[in-house]
């Protein structure tokens, strides 16, 4: 069962992740070392395979940087639980296949150390010390397929290009357009 590392503050930006300093590689292994450094120097000692970071608001605000999702990920961290994210932090995480989960009243529902039950499928979140369960935003299916595959790049080449082009080019949203490339307008 996965340990809940509370990290209660807004606003934790991606220099407190992964200090700048520790940006010459890209190795995960190797950020991992460094991992949220700057707010608590005995974070990476503690956090075990599959644990989950239970954080305040803005979550990842600050540089845009893929290092911060890598750091935590090569930690072991399985997944970040937030009332929000920095739009920049939430996408890098998609991207790279990491769970960056939204839930509304999440650092009131834990104490740094508590066990957890992830659901995904469920949409929850259970302190198995208090029992309190909370619901958070559902993952899109396309993001879970991307953290499935192992992010963006990998997703990409497991799926036949062209199958993901026809895709998107015939969404719904394209469909009803007038005039739109490849459709001849119909008159009755």
């Amino acid at each position: 069962m996965p340990t809940v590392h509370v990290f209660a503050r807004d606003h934790i930006n991606t220099d407190e992740i992964i200090p700048a300093r520790h940006l010459t590689t890209d190795v995960e292994s190797e950020l991992a070392k460094y991992a949220m450094e700057d707010y608590d120097k005995d974070f990476v000692r503690r956090v075990q395979p599959g644990d989950i970071i239970v954080a305040g608001a803005d979550f990842g605000c600050g540089s845009s940087r893929e290092h911060a999702v890598w750091a935590l990920r090569g930690a072991g961290v399985a997944a970040v639980i937030a009332p929000n994210f920095a739009r920049i932090y939430y996408r890098n995480s998609i991207n790279n296949g990491f769970l960056a989960l939204e839930c509304d009243g999440i650092v009131e529902a834990f104490q740094d150390g508590d066990p957890a039950d992830l659901d995904l499928k469920g949409g929850t979140i259970t302190n198995t010390r208090t029992g309190q369960s909370l619901t958070f935003v559902p993952v899109p299916q396309f993001a879970l397929d991307v953290q499935q595959a192992g992010g963006w790049l990998e997703y990409m080449k497991a799926n036949d290009q062209a199958a993901l082009e026809a895709e998107s080019l015939n969404a719904h949203s394209t469909q009803a357009g007038h005039g739109h490339p490849g459709q001849e307008e119909q008159h009755a």
